[in-house]
């Protein structure tokens, strides 16, 4: 190498270790492509579902008395924060549809006087507050996956899998089971007189299990309508729908109808 020509970077070994695994961070081909070009490459960041919390906004998110919110107290420096970075946005992903649940961080260290004020002492610490306590309560559950995705189902009423995608319980209604058992068992006569019973027990519905009780009503008068066989040729075509590539929104919404018709047969 001539005197005037340019040295570049030696990789680093833990690059060429990644490189050597096959499973290169992006952050990695940025490293490389500068040490072979002397070219500066950014590396561009998704947009995370999690809340950022800070001294501004905390007490109108997590205060919130119409959601339920999961907040880790974190540290920038702490190795097991950073650690359980990638799940808790999965979580976060996870719950994104729904309305009701918050999931939030705030970086502790910075704000010292919210960490004291919740007793917070060890990086990260979690804790929920619920719509009906808002003092909170210490999170001790694992910290894979699942155990935050059962814990928040649990606690939220909501029916989500590690993906995000609705499972097979959701939107359906135990107070509603036996007036829908006994609309499938009843006569085309006896079944106008069980879905006004239906009709009432919704009325009395509040919030999410207000919405899904309409979904109820409007499977029972397709029945009534379209006959036995409705709820199964409207499931097999809800689910050739879900088998192609359609929004969240959608996906929901049809899931929902898939399970609650699944009651009716």
């Amino acid at each position: 190498m001539k005197d005037h020509e340019l040295q570049r970077p030696l990789l680093s070994l833990s690059t060429l270790k990644e490189i050597n695994a096959h499973r290169p961070k992006p952050e990695v081909f940025a490293e490389v492509v500068y040490c072979f070009t002397g070219t500066n490459v950014k590396i561009a960041t998704l947009p995370s579902s999690v809340v950022v919390l800070n001294a501004d906004n905390f007490d109108e998110v997590v205060l919130d008395e119409t959601k339920d919110v999961l907040v880790e107290f974190y540290a920038p420096w702490c190795g097991h924060c950073k650690n359980l970075a990638p799940t808790y946005e999965k979580v976060a992903l996870a719950f994104k549809m729904e309305e009701d649940v918050v999931i939030a961080n705030l970086d502790a260290d910075k704000h010292k006087d919210l960490a004291e004020k919740y007793g917070v002492s060890g990086y990260p610490t979690l804790k929920f507050f619920p719509k009906n306590n808002k003092a909170g309560e210490d999170y001790n559950g694992g910290r894979g996956l699942d155990d935050f995705v059962s814990f928040i189902n649990e606690k939220c009423s909501t029916s989500r899998d590690g993906k995000g995608q609705l499972t097979s319980k959701a939107g359906i209604l135990s107070s509603l089971d036996a007036l829908v058992k006994d609309f499938v068992a009843a006569n085309n006569d006896e079944k106008k007189t069980v879905f006004s019973k239906i009709e009432q027990e919704v009325e009395k519905l509040k919030g999410s299990s207000e919405r899904y009780g309409k979904i109820y009503l409007k499977a029972a008068k397709s029945c009534l309508e379209k006959g036995a066989d409705y709820p199964k040729k409207e499931i097999e075509r809800l689910q050739r729908i879900l088998d192609k590539s359609i929004s969240p929104a959608k996906a929901d919404e049809f899931t929902l109808k898939k399970n609650i018709l699944s009651t009716f047969m």
